[in-house]
Formats: structure tokens, C-alpha cells, sequence
């Protein structure tokens, strides 16, 4: 019995190591500790998908986002510009309205519904705790609600 495990554990360890298929660290995941001060941070990154097109057919906004070298977190104002690692939120504008929303959930998920017929923007910006734009850290999407959607009653 014991050879057979010994066997065993050492084909699955064979396996693994041709496939590649180790866990990666919570590091590698989620990034720093926050209980660390990062020296020389890299510049902050938006990854935005296209919205999904099935709920824009609905009058509905949804696209994913993940950030990169800056943590989503509900703290504002200058007192934050200072933390290590880097936080701050993204700011959601939409058809330029001359309102926005800051968005700190850090849910992955933009989520704007009712939209009307008709065409539509959508712009994100990743801000700083303060709200200041990160430069080029900005995605916009544009798009067409079909005359065949109605508003939905919530």
C-alpha cells in the first residue's frame, strides 16, 4: 500500500509539473500586502471589457473591470494620495453628463440599467483618492440601445 501511494504521489507530481498547473501565490492573486510600503510603484492600469452585448439588447450596462497596481477602496480625499500600496475608486460618466459617480466597490462589474433607446456612452476613469484622473487610465464605450427596448419597472 505504501508503494501504491508513493507511485501515485509521484505521478501526480509529474502531472503537475508538465501541466504547469501549480496554485498561484495570494501575491500573485491579489497583489501586495497592504501592511508593506511598495517603493517605486508602477503606474496604475484599467482593464476594461466591452460591455455585454446581451444586456445592452435589455437597455442594460454591464462590463467587467480589474485594476492593476492600485487598490479599489472607500477612502477620499487628500489624506489618501500618501497610502502605500496605491488606492482610489473609478469615476463613471454617462452620455457626458456633467455629473459622475465614484464607484470605490470594487465589485468588478460596472452596472448601469434603464437605459433608452437610442445611442449611448459610458466613460470610466480610474482617479486617484483625491479624484484626480490617472493619466490614460480612462476607457469609453459607446453604443446602440435597440428601438425594442422598453424601460423596466423595478
Amino acid at each position: 500500500m505504501n508503494m501504491l501511494i508513493k507511485t501515485f504521489a509521484a505521478a501526480t507530481a509529474a502531472t503537475l509539473l508538465a501541466t504547469g498547473a501549480f496554485a498561484q501565490s495570494a501575491r500573485e492573486i491579489r497583489g501586495p500586502s497592504p501592511y508593506i510600503a511598495i517603493e517605486n510603484e508602477p503606474p496604475p492600469k484599467l482593464i476594461v471589457d466591452p460591455p455585454v452585448a446581451e444586456a445592452i439588447e435589455q437597455g442594460i450596462y454591464w462590463a467587467q473591470y480589474r485594476v492593476e497596481n492600485l487598490r479599489i477602496v472607500q477612502v477620499f480625499g487628500k489624506g489618501g494620495l500618501n497610502v502605500s500600496p496605491r488606492i482610489g475608486h473609478l469615476h463613471v460618466i454617462v452620455d457626458d453628463l456633467p455629473w459622475w459617480w465614484a464607484d470605490a466597490s470594487d465589485n468588478n462589474t460596472v452596472d448601469i440599467a434603464n437605459f433608452p433607446p437610442g445611442p449611448h456612452k459610458v466613460r470610466i476613469v480610474l482617479v486617484d483618492a483625491n479624484h484626480n484622473a490617472i493619466p490614460g487610465q480612462e476607457v469609453t464605450h459607446t453604443f446602440t440601445v435597440p428601438d425594442t427596448v422598453t424601460a423596466h419597472k423595478h
